[in-house]
């Protein structure tokens, strides 16, 4: 074990038992991300906004695109988890072109990643949470990689019934336990006879930013871009994954010292905003995405103005659109105000 996030957790689980794999993965998380810029070849891993500007600047062409057919209303940018701020740069040059400078809000709780967000982008507002944005003017709503971050709970199939996963604790190491079993009527009928040891994932904390973000558009206006890697559930499989220095890890060892994340169920996310009032696009692939609203074209024009970074563009717009890469895992799903018009690229 190491740091005080494994001595805390190691203690809760000594004085009340093993405590559940959301609980687990939400405290190791809050302190990776709060101390250190995880991000880019000296971090852990690389995030779309860090391989190539393109990506940012087609969202926000999109986003520019769907307020000026809306009629160009007041408006916020908004972004949940933004990284180092690289995504919003990039998004805002050609927002300013089309005509829109929003004020800037921030969805960041990380000390480390607020200092870069904010020498990158001057004067944006933070917020610990979704529930301080604005309550006036339309959200213009980007979630990139945001979701795979949010804590899960597990549930694994016995001989007959499905128990709780949840972690315990044997001297200095994690490991996984079944806990007591839970009623059948929490498990999606079609997953019910899976075979034993099968684990089936979900991620509350993620259906409920969802369908709050869903109902804040409902009553303002705005459209919310979601792009995460993920599947359509209900699924068997456990997703739960560690990521250090750009390499797999074991998800339970040392807790708070590598990126734990889980694969986005875009099925139940969808589910939760159409429900709350939404209107959804999607989920499609990044890559298609991207493709429709013109990615090539940029590609072509940026390695035209600077040829000599032409083998660079090109192993950018490969990696962020081709199937073999990020172009199939990585999916993109759009919520949107009832009464705004339909968005790009689905």
């Amino acid at each position: 074990m190491t740091g005080d996030v494994a001595e805390a957790l190691a203690a809760a689980i000594r004085l009340k038992g093993p405590i559940s794999v959301a609980h687990f993965m939400a405290a190791a998380n809050a302190h990776y991300y709060a101390t250190r810029d995880p991000l880019g070849s000296a971090g852990d891993f690389t995030t779309a906004p860090e391989i190539s500007q393109m990506f940012g600047e087609l969202i926000g062409v999109w986003l520019a695109d769907l307020w000026d057919r809306a009629g160009f209303p007041p408006a916020h940018y908004v972004e949940l988890g933004p990284g180092r701020g690289t995504l919003a740069q990039d998004a805002l040059r050609p927002m300013a072109l089309a005509g829109i400078t929003p004020l800037v809000h921030f969805v960041e709780t990380s000390p480390a990643l607020r200092v870069v967000q904010a020498e990158r982008v001057t004067g944006a507002v933070f917020h610990d949470d979704i529930s301080t944005l604005p309550e006036e003017g339309a959200l213009l709503i980007v979630a990139n990689e945001f979701f795979d971050a949010l804590p899960i709970h597990q549930l694994v199939r016995g001989g007959k019934d499905w128990h709780e996963r949840r972690i315990g604790c044997q001297g200095t190491l994690f490991l996984p336990v079944a806990d007591k079993a839970v009623p059948e009527s929490l498990i999606p009928k079609v997953l019910r006879d899976a075979p034993a040891g099968s684990i089936i994932e979900s991620a509350p904390a993620s259906v409920a930013i969802v369908t709050a973000l869903a109902k804040r558009l409902k009553a303002q206006g705005g459209a919310a871009l979601i792009i995460d890697y993920g599947y359509d559930g209900p699924a068997i499989g456990e997703t739960l994954q560690a990521v250090k220095g750009h390499r797999y890890a074991n998800p339970f060892e040392a807790p708070g010292e590598q990126d734990l994340s889980v694969h986005v169920d875009f099925a139940t996310l969808r589910a939760a905003a159409a429900l709350a009032g939404g209107d959804i696009s999607g989920p499609v692939g990044q890559g298609a995405w991207l493709n429709a609203l013109g990615i090539a074209a940029r590609a072509a024009s940026l390695t035209k103005a600077s040829p000599e970074r032409s083998d660079e563009i090109i192993a950018a717009h490969k990696r962020l659109t081709h199937a073999d890469a990020m172009g199939t895992l990585f999916r993109v799903m759009a919520l949107s105000a009832p009464h705004w018009p339909e968005p790009a690229g689905f």
